[in-house]
């Protein structure tokens, strides 16, 4: 019995994304989060949290979207202005020009899921702004869960890593 020949992956120029049967990858997924955040106290309003990520020049398919979930942290039910969810080309304080973004939050599962309508190209870096009413009301550390989704049909999840936010008491003395 003859072996079956290797499934080679399709590049298709068009597109510039990695596709293999039907499903839509990164040759070079983003491998890492940064997570700033300028307000770190309990309760704290004005908050920010800024997530980056690098697209690697050599990607192979454009950024189409992102799922960010906090998988630690005591407090989980401070609530986000979704509606106030925003992306940039750049980073903190060295913001580029705007990227549309589309947001949804699913409060049980501590999850957003965003969609970039026009999807981030390869070797961009890309910065996404959550913004809580506040921060949680305990200290703690909380971990946030990044995935990557290439731009295309059927799109392969691709693991970014975990922002890490520290939230501290405030200093009374």
């Amino acid at each position: 019995m003859a072996a079956a020949p290797a499934l080679e992956p399709v590049v298709i120029p068009a597109a510039g994304a990695l596709e293999l049967q039907g499903a839509t990858y990164f040759a070079r997924p983003p491998w890492k989060v940064d997570l700033v955040s300028y307000y770190t106290t309990i309760w704290q309003p004005r908050a920010e949290y800024y997530f980056t990520i690098t697209l690697d020049p050599e990607a192979g398919a454009a950024l189409g979207g992102l799922t960010i979930e906090q998988t630690r942290g005591v407090d989980t039910n401070f609530p986000f202005f979704v509606e106030r969810t925003s992306a940039f080309l750049g980073r903190p304080r060295q913001q580029g020009p705007r990227v549309p973004v589309q947001a949804r939050f699913d409060s049980d599962a501590r999850r957003f899921t965003l969609s970039f309508p026009e999807p981030v190209p390869p070797g961009a870096t890309l910065t996404v702004v959550l913004k809580p009413w506040n921060n949680p009301a305990f200290s703690d550390t909380y971990m946030f869960q990044v995935t990557a989704y290439p731009a295309g049909p059927n799109p392969s999840p691709a693991p970014v890593g975990f922002g890490t936010l520290r939230i501290y008491d405030p200093d009374w003395r």
